[in-house]
């Protein structure tokens, strides 16, 4: 029987830190490097370019990584779950993260590949925002969860719109 914790509103610190430099800080900072090495055009292409690399790309594969290794993790900090029964479903959550996650590291290198990890990675991104949203008790965790995937989502749903 699973058992679920009760709430416990304190952040993750690491967790809300690494998702938000993943998320903001690094596409912005390649968008710019990129814009001033190589004199670039500041444009919707070029930051999705680097927003696919870190936001879905980098992201996802360190998280699929450390699901894989830790998945008490994912269970305690966002699901809420104290039940060593779910770590073999939470290894292979991180598997999907790791395979998403190299298609957007991959298309920083393949351009083509910007779609293809657009509309996975976005349908990825709204489904589990949308499951976070569902959850009848979410702490601040799962909440950061949910709103910065619906982010992700939104920005990979209009950069798959504008270049399908």
């Amino acid at each position: 029987m699973a058992t679920t914790n009760s709430i416990d509103d304190k952040p993750n610190k690491f967790y809300i830190i690494s998702v938000t430099v993943l998320s903001f800080v690094l596409p912005t900072i390649g968008f710019l490097i990129e814009h001033f090495t190589t004199k670039t055009a500041l444009t919707f292409a070029l930051f999705s370019k680097w927003f696919i690399f870190s936001a879905v790309g980098l992201r996802l594969f360190l998280a699929g990584t450390k699901q894989v290794k830790n998945p008490e993790f994912t269970a305690k900090q966002i699901f809420h779950l104290d039940n060593p029964d779910c770590f073999p479903i939470l290894r292979e959550l991180g598997f999907a993260n790791i395979c998403f996650g190299l298609v957007g590291i991959v298309s920083l290198f393949r351009p083509d590949w910007r779609i293809v990890s657009a509309f996975a990675s976005g349908l990825y991104y709204g489904i589990a925002g949308i499951q976070h949203g569902l959850q009848k008790t979410s702490g601040i965790n799962e909440k950061f969860a949910l709103w910065t995937d619906l982010i992700i989502f939104v920005f990979l749903l209009i950069y798959f719109l504008k270049f399908i």
